[in-house]
């Protein structure tokens, strides 16, 4: 990580935190000791970040991203540790078919379990427990030959 990517970082994180109404501009705002207490980290992360001395461990991260409401996916690509690629989020992507089952059809049980890598002598014990939490329909599509 450079240090263009670090200030990049912290200018983002400074304008959340304004955006939210933790005032971090002025010496006694609190903002700062606010925010690392709404975290729960230290307020030296919260101020080393905003110096552009050094950026979050990922917990501290994590935990800011949740206070500032963004998700945690966006503040480790914004912070240059991870790319897009490397977290692709699987809602960009739909899933494709099962293999074994035709397109517009929806898979049975019996499909799913095995898609899902259930043990075949399991099987039937997860079909029998899903099968309590579908509506009656779909507990009689999920046998039709």
């Amino acid at each position: 990580m450079t240090s263009q990517d670090l200030a990049a970082f912290a200018a983002w994180v400074e304008d959340l935190m304004r955006d939210r109404g933790y005032d971090i501009d002025s010496p006694r705002g609190g903002g700062k000791s606010r925010i690392a207490d709404e975290a729960g980290v230290h307020r030296a992360a919260v101020t080393r970040l905003l110096q552009r001395q050094s950026m979050p461990d990922l917990e501290t991260t994590r935990r800011l991203a949740r206070v500032l409401g963004v998700p945690v996916r966006e503040m480790l690509i914004r912070s240059g540790r991870l790319t897009a690629e490397e977290l692709a989020d699987p809602h960009d992507h739909p899933a494709s078919p099962a293999p074994s089952t035709e397109l517009g059809r929806r898979p049975t049980l019996e499909e799913v379990a095995e898609l899902l890598g259930i043990p075949a002598d399991r099987r039937e014990m997860f079909v029998r427990v899903v099968e309590q939490f579908l509506p009656q329909e779909a507990e009689q599509a999920s046998h039709a030959p």
